[in-house]
Parts: C-alpha cells; sequence; structure tokens
C-alpha cells in the first residue's frame, strides 16, 4: 500500500480563458472541478496507475466534505481527519492561447494540537499495512514546519519508504530527517541549497548537495525531465533524464504526476533509471491534461519510449 498525505487538501478550481488579461470581464471556455492538494494529486495518478493507495490528511466543513465525496466518486480510499476549520478552496486560471497560467490559492483551516495529535496516531496505524509514505504540499495554519520531518522519523523506525515534495522550511528540516526521496523544482532546490543555478554544472552540483543535506535520493524536475542523484554499491550515479517538450494545455500538477509515476514504478521493483523514465512520462503527458493529476495510461506507455537517460559525471564538471 502506498500512502499519499495532504494536510492542506483542497478543492481545486481550473478555469480555461483565452486571451486572459486582470481587469477585464472574461468566459470561459472550459472549467474543471476537483479534489486537490499536493498528496491527493498523486493519489489520483497512482489510482490511475493501478497502484494500491489511500489518501489521508486533514479535511473540514462542507469543503472537507466535498473533497472526500470526489475522492470517493473517483474510487480512491481516504481516511482524513475530520477538523472544525474550513478546508480551502483554490483557483487557477490557464489562457489556452498563451500557456499562461495564474494561481490563487487560500491558505486553508487553522488545526488545533489535538487534531494534529489525531493525525500522528492515524498515520501510525495506516503505516502498518503500508510500504511507502508520500509528503506533498504545504502546511496549514497552526502546523509546525517541522511536521514532516518528525512524521519521517517515526516512519524511518518502522522500515519505510519516505518520499517529500514541499518547499521552504518543512522541506529543508524534512530532508534533514533522511527521508528516501525528495523531489522538488528548480525553485524549491535553489532555496533549499541556499543558490541560485546558472547551468546543467550547477543543477548536477545541487541534486548532490541535497544528498549531502540527507536526502538517499535526490530527484529535481525541470521543464524537459528531472536531474537526479541516486545511491549505488559504489557511490553516487547522477542522472539527467530528458525528452522534447510539448506546449502544455496546463502546468498544474505535473509535478505531481512525475512523483506518482516514479513511486508506482518503484513499488513495482523497477530499476530506479526506469522508475525516472516512467516519472517523467507521466508528467509530460499531465501537462496535456485539464485537471491536476489526471493522465492517460497508453499515453503515457507511449511517452516512456522516447524518454533518454543520460549519466553524467559525478563530481562538478558536466560536459
Amino acid at each position: 500500500m502506498i500512502i499519499t498525505v495532504t494536510l492542506n487538501a483542497a478543492i481545486d478550481r481550473t478555469l480555461s480563458v483565452p486571451n486572459f488579461r486582470p481587469g477585464r470581464r472574461h468566459r470561459t471556455v472550459e472549467t474543471t472541478t476537483m479534489a486537490g492538494g499536493k498528496g491527493v494529486n498523486i493519489a489520483r495518478t497512482l489510482k490511475t496507475l493501478g497502484q494500491p493507495v489511500i489518501a489521508t490528511g486533514f479535511a473540514g466543513g462542507s469543503t472537507g466534505t466535498r473533497i472526500v465525496e470526489q475522492l470517493t466518486d473517483e474510487a480512491i480510499l481516504t481516511d482524513f481527519v475530520r477538523i472544525r476549520a474550513e478546508s480551502r478552496t483554490n483557483l487557477s486560471v490557464v489562457d489556452p492561447t498563451t500557456g499562461e497560467q495564474t494561481e490563487v490559492n487560500e491558505r486553508g483551516g487553522a488545526i488545533t494540537s489535538r487534531e494534529l495529535e489525531l493525525f500522528h496516531d492515524k498515520l501510525l496505524y495506516l503505516a502498518r499495512g503500508a510500504e511507502v509514505v508520500v509528503f506533498a504540499g504545504s502546511l496549514p495554519p497552526g502546523v509546525e514546519a517541522d511536521v514532516y520531518a518528525s512524521l519521517i522519523r517515526d516512519l524511518r523506525k518502522m522500515g519505510l519508504t519516505t518520499v517529500v515534495d514541499t518547499d521552504g522550511e518543512p522541506l529543508r528540516l524534512g530532508v534533514r530527517a533522511e527521508p528516501t526521496v525528495v523531489s522538488p523544482n528548480v525553485l524549491e532546490a535553489e532555496e533549499l541549497v541556499g543558490h541560485e543555478f546558472n547551468d546543467d554544472e550547477d543543477r548536477v552540483i545541487a541534486v548532490r548537495e541535497m544528498i549531502e543535506l540527507g536526502a538517499k535520493e535526490a530527484i529535481m524536475t525541470v521543464e524537459d525531465g528531472c536531474f537526479a542523484a541516486l545511491p549505488t554499491e559504489t557511490g553516487l550515479k547522477m542522472l539527467r533524464v530528458h525528452v522534447e517538450p510539448r506546449e502544455p494545455v496546463a502546468t498544474v500538477g505535473s509535478g505531481d504526476a512525475f512523483i506518482a509515476g516514479y513511486v508506482a514504478a518503484r513499488y513495482s521493483g523497477k530499476p530506479l533509471e526506469e522508475c525516472l523514465r516512467f516519472g517523467v512520462a507521466c508528467g509530460v503527458d499531465s501537462v496535456q491534461r485539464l485537471g491536476a493529476g489526471v493522465i492517460d495510461l497508453r499515453e503515457v506507455e507511449r511517452l516512456t519510449a522516447e524518454i533518454e537517460v543520460e549519466s553524467l559525471p559525478s563530481t562538478a564538471e558536466v560536459g
């Protein structure tokens, strides 16, 4: 079983609005409304990939009820802690004529110490029947930045594979807790390692630095694939995985689809390089669709053959 943790779940509305301009009146040409939050998006993709997954986290008020009902309609197993505060609603506006995307995300309802304690107990109970736990997304008000780190340490003692995808201080502390996998995007990675990236050499250095900070495997997603540092018996293997970029319909959730693909392949026992290839295929396919975590398995399998995996020197120099 794979568990996805979404502490700040949401209802996500995505509007397709041609020639979108702030301050003007527009009409949508397409609208989607889905249960969301990074962990929920990952669970959706894992379900499409046929993997056993259960989504957990916090859900509150009528919005929280709607989140759970929508996931149930998608046949995704859930076990959320109900909270007093209302869960959030997020809005994305996609301009299909330019590919630009504007997001407005609510902060989410505040979590009490008792609710957090209930979640901790629930996760440890669920983890008894799991192999992988994915922590993804922002933290709601009332939750300390070290929550992922604390939970990762607890799950490591149980021998579980842990994956973390967040940003800022929760990411920094989470990596120090020595998760199995960390997978930020470029901006998140720059903040984590403390410097900007000008070229591929900087990106290779960055994923190696994430290993030095505590992660066992470090993957940084980029527009056309990823950079990765993976452990081997003789040291680190540095990889560049890439594919010819596609014109995106919407980029919301592409990183979530990547993580789901990587975790699904890993859960199935595939070699880590093949896991990266499959993850990139899932991420690339997801940007062709409106709605986070939505993929077409047949297209993913076709795309996998187009993904190139290049070994890079483990030193700072790259060609």
